[in-house]
This record gives structure tokens, sequence and C-alpha cells, in this order.
């Protein structure tokens, strides 16, 4: 017996290397340059710092239920209770969120911007990919009715991890927005953390180490891998949801958003967009993304009578 105990024990702490090490990969996803992000939207167009600047706006720092400060910016140009909240994809931040507002605020909606924990100017050590971040944006809801009062009509804009983290709150924080648009959510984190395992590793053991890691993401975090797929909570939201999501999308697929529209009760649109590659919907195809907007905000301000 005694001469298998080093085996046994050497097994046990590759193990353990490795579930720390496949944990690492997603919890601490490396992320963008905040100073290339500002370059990209400048240079693309979709930030004019001249305009954004004279924007009247509030930077806000919003205590999360977990001991650190999210920071946001509250955008209010036009008249009446109407907002928009984004929520950003990982390794992004707030910035990546502002050409999106641009076009709420087109429409006569004021917006809040924020930054995801471990992004931008928030808090956090870890990326959740929705479990932590699901309580954040809770946070941010509180904090918008603590300004506006109960009676705020709002939606909230998810791209990405976002959009997952949006549909999580909705189905399984609370139902609170008047509306949702989810642009290219996954539907199960484990799933596609073993799609890209077969994209990036190129090996068949992605189904071994999957395992392994929701293990250790259960040691180390205190969730799961199915804690952070909106496929399991997506039947709770009876808001409004417009799905989005671009045909040519290789790093989340746009079946996910096929399943999670499929899978969603009551009032939902589908948009998939022609052309772009993950969270390009709206650069790549303007004229149809505002369109698919604009005929989900009628429905949906049909149904609430908002003006």
């Amino acid at each position: 017996m005694k001469k298998w105990l080093p085996a046994v024990g050497g097994a046990l702490a590759a193990a353990a290397g490795l579930g720390v090490f496949l944990t690492n990969q997603f919890m601490y996803l490396k992320k963008k340059d905040e100073h290339v992000i500002l370059q990209r939207e400048i240079s693309a167009g979709r930030l004019k710092l001249e305009e954004y600047n004279a924007l009247p706006k509030e930077e806000v720092s919003i205590p999360s239920p977990f001991g650190y400060d999210i920071k946001a910016v509250f955008v209010h140009p036009n008249p009446g209770n109407k907002y928009m909240i984004f929520c950003h994809g990982v390794t992004e931040n707030k910035l990546n969120s502002l050409k999106y507002m641009n076009l709420f605020l087109k429409r006569g909606f004021n917006a809040v911007v924020y930054d995801h924990r471990r992004h931008g100017e928030s808090g956090g050590k870890t990326s959740s990919y929705g479990f932590f971040e699901k309580q954040d944006l809770k946070a941010v809801v509180d904090e918008l009715i603590r300004r506006q009062g109960e009676d705020v009509y709002f939606g909230i804009h998810g791209e990405s991890m976002g959009a997952a983290t949006m549909l999580l709150y909705a189905g399984s924080v609370e139902d609170r927005a008047d509306f949702y648009i989810a642009d290219c959510p996954y539907s199960d984190f484990g799933e596609q953390l073993l799609y890209r395992m077969s994209k990036e590793v190129k090996l068949p053991v992605g189904k071994v180490l999957l395992p392994l890691a929701d293990l250790f993401l259960k040691l180390r975090e205190g969730y799961n891998l199915r804690d952070i797929s909106p496929r399991s909570v997506i039947e709770n939201i009876e808001k409004p949801v417009l799905f989005i999501h671009s045909i040519p999308d290789d790093y989340i697929l746009a079946s996910m958003t096929q399943e999670l529209f499929d899978k969603k009760n009551g009032r939902k649109k589908l948009f998939f967009a022609v052309n772009g590659l993950h969270a390009q919907s709206y650069n790549e195809n303007k004229e149809e993304y505002e369109k698919a907007i604009d005929e989900f905000l009628e429905e949906v301000s049909a149904v609430h009578h908002v003006s």
C-alpha cells in the first residue's frame, strides 16, 4: 500500500495544479488595454470625444455587494424618465458601450454605462461570467431606481458576457427591466468552454478537463458552470427580449442565441445579422441593427404605452 501513496499523491497534486491552471485561464482572462480600446473606438468613428465630453453626465461609484466599487457614468441629455443600462463583454470596458449608448440617446433615452468587476475602473479580482456580475447589475439597477424613482422606464443591453450577465440577472435575480437586448450571448458556459477548447487546444480532451474545471471553480469561487449558463434560467424571464447575433460569429456560435430564443417564453424577437464576427453585429450591420432595435422598441412601447 505504502508504495502507491507517492503515486496517488503525485496524481492528486497534478490534478489540483491542472484544475487551478484551467480556472485561471478564464477567471483571469487577459483584458484589452484601455488605451487600445479608446483609440479603436475613436479611429472607427464610434466615439467622438468632444461630443461625449459635452454630454451632461455624472460619474458615480456604486457599492458592489461583494465589497468593491462599481464605476458608472449616468448620462442624461434627454428629458423624461427613460433609461438604458449597458453591459459590456469580457476584456472590454464601458468605452465599448458608448456606440450603443449613442444609438439610444438618439431615440430619447438616457443611459448608464459601467465597468464590470475586474474591468476598467471597477474593483473585483476575478471575472465570473455572470455569477457575481449579475448581482453587480442589480446594484446598478437599484442605484438607477434610487435616483429616478420607481416609475423609471428602462431597458438593459448586453454584449457577449454582458448579455449572459443580463439574462442571468433577469432569470434568477429579478426581472425588473421593462425589456432586454441580448447581443451574442452564450447559452451554456460549459459548452462554450468546451467549444473554445476544441478550437484552441485542438485535442479531444475537453470532456475530461471540463469536469475538473467545474470542480475547481466550485472550490475556488463557490459556483459551478451551470450557475453561469443562461439556458438554465431563460424560461423565467417574462419581459420582452430582443436576441441579436451575427451569423458568421465563430467565437460564440449563433446557434446558442437561437436556442435561447426558442426557450424564451412570451414576447421575444430575433435578429440574425448577415455580416460580422463576434460582437460585430452593430459595427458591420448598422442600418439593419438599428431597424431591428426600432421595431422592437415600437412593439414594447405599444404594450407599455410609452412615448
